[in-house]
């Protein structure tokens, strides 16, 4: 009976391996049908994916308002917290996609249009200023020279006609979400917030069920733990480039720089990638200033951008985000890089949080394998 059974799985062994390897090769030999097969599915499913991720997002908000109703002592209200508190989230978004829309984007798609309409009068400002160097300066290399003649040669306004620029970003934006999408999207993320007790009740029963008590428990600790951390950290870098976002805009147009709102919203919007985000955008406000206003005007504003910039890392920001990551500035240097090198700028704002997570599951690996080698 025994050697019945050991052959049994001896074959079923031998009999799964060679339907893999048959799989694998049919999937290689029809590589470009299931690549099309593959975008379809996820095709289907992205409105699903996009409302998960965006009751992700929404989940702590709702809590917090669904605690706050469930405290009133109206029996109506209380007992429809929950259904309130995802009502108050949403239409708080509404109101400030409506101011978004109505006050601030108008604002810098303007300075935005301003700018590029702008940049073949600026072009030729520069290489008049640089016609009337010495000639014995060194920026009148003949390298520097045969560039500018290239750069001459360019037809700009071809390559910066803003209605181009925006009919591409437009076409990209609805290649990437439709309207039907987003309804999709928005009716899955009520129902999964409305539902969310009762879907994660599912879930933990059913890790419950495969894994062993000791590590369903520790597999609930880091999900809790990373969801805290992915919480706090993207409201709080959220919160905090508004408040910086706001802040530079106030002083670039008390400065009178040129563009300010615009420089304001890009400042405020790269500062929600630590250490790097800063560096670059204030790089890029230091150039277009410099261009429009001279050096002057670029070195107060450099000066503001950056006393304001401490302001933000030694009060506003360890007020907002705390101490809630506890990781070393280089390894959030080192996992900003990595992230952006492989994932783009998403992978450079999210490589903080996921850094973070793995830190807390390397630290007590190495916790546990010291405590196993002293007993």
């Amino acid at each position: 009976m025994n050697e019945i059974k050991q052959n049994w799985k001896k074959w079923l062994y031998w009999f799964t391996l060679g339907v893999l390897l048959i799989c694998i090769y049919k999937i290689l030999d029809n590589y470009e049908n299931v690549l099309v097969a593959v975008n379809r599915f996820f095709g289907v499913i992205s409105p699903f994916l996009i409302g998960i991720f965006i009751s992700y997002l929404l989940y702590m908000p709702s809590r917090k308002f669904e605690e706050l109703y469930g405290k009133v002592k109206v029996k109506f209200i209380s007992r429809k917290a929950r259904v309130l508190g995802v009502i108050t989230v949403y239409l708080i978004i509404i109101v400030a996609i409506s101011i978004l829309c109505s006050v601030i984007l108008p604002i810098v798609f303007e300075n935005i249009t301003d700018f590029i309409s702008s940049i073949p009068h600026y072009m030729e400002e520069a290489i008049k200023t640089y016609n009337n160097l010495p000639q014995d300066s060194i920026l009148k290399s003949q390298i520097v020279q045969d560039e500018i003649r290239n750069l001459q040669n360019i037809d700009i306004k071809q390559y910066l006609n803003v209605e181009v620029i925006f009919g591409y970003l437009v076409n990209a934006i609805g290649a990437i979400f439709s309207i039907v999408d987003i309804f999709i999207a928005v009716i899955v993320s009520v129902y999964i917030l409305m539902d969310r007790r009762k879907i994660l009740t599912f879930f933990k029963k059913l890790a419950g069920a495969i894994f062993k008590e000791k590590t369903y428990k520790n597999i609930d600790r880091y999900f809790n733990n990373s969801n805290e951390i992915f919480f706090k950290f993207i409201a709080s870098q959220f919160l905090d480039a508004i408040v910086v976002g706001i802040l530079v805009s106030i002083a670039m147009t008390i400065m009178g720089i040129k563009y300010a709102p615009l420089l304001g919203f890009f400042i405020g919007l790269f500062n929600m990638i630590p250490y790097v985000g800063a560096i670059i955008a204030t790089a890029i406000a230091v150039i277009i200033t410099f261009i429009t206003g001279g050096l002057s005007q670029t070195i107060w504003m450099l000066i503001v951008v950056i006393i304001l910039q401490q302001i933000d890392a030694n009060i506003i920001n360890p007020k907002i985000v705390g101490k809630s990551l506890k990781i070393s500035p280089l390894l959030v240097l080192f996992a900003v890089t990595f992230g952006g090198a492989y994932f783009g700028i998403l992978g450079m704002f999210l490589a903080v949080p996921v850094i973070a997570v793995i830190k807390i599951v390397l630290d007590d690996f190495i916790n546990y394998r010291a405590r196993t080698k002293v007993t």
